[in-house]
């Protein structure tokens, strides 16, 4: 089955894609383009997806660079024979490196300053927004040259509001550091509230100064054919999930 990455206007025109599930080799909960390393998945399988994708990207599989996600707020740099490292976002301006991003139901936000040469792909669950890694990946992408005014950057398929349950703590957590936290969380049963997290993220690049920022709106629980979800899959009481991937590349 061919690739059917989805895409953003706002990154056109640099090469990238938010993947699917579909058109991969994996079977049983992995069905599809399981591109997780950190699965049970059969190891070999998994390789399979991701010289799938360096393929559409344009790449060979060596050059599709990840990153060990730690939800944390570091940013690596990543050049021609760089080694994976712990962290939670990626910037290059090396031509020809694709930065890979997983998740399953965190976002995957992808950058580009077409200007200037420069992309990144960041991973952000609720902990590494918080900390700061939007942020953090912006200022990395100065350093190698971009401009935040011309930095556009779209959110790829995550977990919408309706879907994601969390209790009143997480609350407690965002209000110490942030202000306007209480807007992101809407009312749900008893003492269960529902966290925007689509919106915390929007809320981030813009304060962050971005030229542009969109979310591509795609909830990964709510549409189990296209896309992995952790959530989805723990509510289930499945052993283990797949992992999406979103990339973009220089050319």
């Amino acid at each position: 089955m061919t690739l059917t990455p989805l895409t953003s206007d706002l990154l056109e025109p640099v090469r990238h894609g938010f993947f699917t599930r579909q058109g991969g080799a994996s079977s049983g909960v992995f069905q599809g383009l399981n591109c997780g390393n950190g699965s049970s998945d059969q190891a070999d399988i998994v390789r399979i997806n991701r010289a799938r994708v360096a393929d559409a990207m344009g790449v060979d599989p060596e050059a599709l660079h990840t990153v060990q996600q730690v939800h944390s707020d570091r940013v690596a740099v990543i050049e021609p024979g760089s080694a994976p490292v712990e962290a939670d976002a990626m910037v290059t301006a090396a031509p020809g490196i694709a930065l890979g991003i997983l998740t399953a139901d965190c976002m995957p936000i992808l950058f580009a300053d077409p200007d200037a040469g420069v992309v990144a792909a960041t991973h952000a669950g609720w902990k590494g927004a918080l900390a700061g890694v939007i942020a953090n990946t912006i200022d990395a992408m100065e350093r190698l040259g971009a401009d935040r005014t011309r930095i556009n950057a779209a959110i790829g398929p995550s977990i919408s509001q309706a879907n994601y349950e969390v209790g009143p703590e997480m609350l407690d957590d965002f209000a110490m550091d942030e202000p306007d936290a209480p807007r992101f969380f809407a009312q749900g049963q008893g003492d269960r509230l529902h966290f925007d997290l689509p919106g915390y993220g929007l809320h981030a690049l813009r304060q962050a100064g971005v030229g542009g920022a969109e979310w591509i709106r795609h909830c990964t629980y709510h549409d189990a054919n296209r896309f992995f979800s952790y959530r989805r899959a723990t509510h289930a009481r499945e052993a283990d999930y797949g992992r999406l991937i979103s990339v973009i590349r220089v050319d």
